[in-house]
């Protein structure tokens, strides 16, 4: 009996889906890496996908993931180079055995998981 492990041996290989468009993440990034990313921004900022990113033109049910059409996708960006420059100016002597800063600013910080921060 041939078992579904045995078939993907003669399966073509998938090829992994490689992101379009960045200007601030890596662009080696996984597709693994960026969609865990995206879901800490999801959380961080209390959005969706649709907060960032535009629909596609062919359809509005998917998201057009590469598109700038939208601000808010330019602010997020600014605000990723804003927080790496702080981390890497106050805390970057602070490490965990990994080699991961100990003390990190990051979207939660001052996001709480609303979209808009709000000021104390």
């Amino acid at each position: 009996m041939i078992t579904v492990g045995m078939l993907s041996a003669f399966m073509p290989k998938q090829q992994e889906q490689k992101a379009k468009n960045l200007k601030v993440l890596p662009k080696n990034i996984s597709h693994e890496e960026l969609e865990k990313l995206m879901r800490g921004f999801n959380s961080a900022l209390g959005v969706r996908c649709n907060f960032c990113h535009s629909p596609q033109k062919e359809d509005p049910k998917k998201m057009d993931f590469a598109s700038d059409e939208k601000k808010e996708k330019e602010i997020a960006r600014n605000m990723m180079r804003m927080t790496a420059k702080i981390n890497k100016k106050y805390f970057h002597d602070e490490k965990t055995k990994e080699g991961k800063a100990l003390l990190a600013v990051s979207c939660v910080t001052c996001h709480n998981g609303k979209a808009e921060p709000k000021a104390n």
